[in-house]
């Protein structure tokens, strides 16, 4: 498991909102869960190199502020600044995340069998212009 650090491709092309095509993102009420469904993905055989943790002050931090620049000079036609914006919401009260490489159907939803054994608050999936709700 990685430390997030936001890369120049997961950024949408148009606007620059955070928008890691090809991953999902998992936010937990609980630190702990988020850390213990990041190994718990690793011995089920995904590489720890694709899963990222992100504690709550990441997101806020490298997530945020991509948002902001995206807006200007007119709001996003998609729907990339709202979903980050949900997530700085929840950052805000505590949550953490995991970002997970999903290429495909089949990886997200190994990536739920594990994530919905604890409470989670939103779970995304970024594919080419679709954000899909896992």
């Amino acid at each position: 498991m990685k430390h997030f650090t936001l890369e120049p491709e997961m950024r949408a092309t148009i606007g620059g909102a955070f928008y890691p095509t090809g991953y999902s993102m998992v936010m937990f009420p609980d630190a702990e869960d988020a850390e213990r469904i990041g190994r718990g993905l690793i011995e089920k055989g995904m590489s720890g190199d694709d899963i990222y943790l992100l504690p709550a002050a990441t997101v806020l931090r490298e997530m945020v502020p991509t948002v902001e620049l995206s807006d200007d000079p007119l709001p996003s036609a998609g729907t990339e600044a709202a979903t980050v914006r949900a997530y700085a919401k929840l950052a805000q009260e505590g949550h953490a995340g995991l970002l997970v490489k999903t290429d495909d159907g089949d990886a997200a939803e190994q990536l739920m069998e594990v994530v919905r054994t604890v409470p989670y608050s939103i779970a995304q999936r970024y594919r080419t212009l679709v954000i899909e709700d896992l």
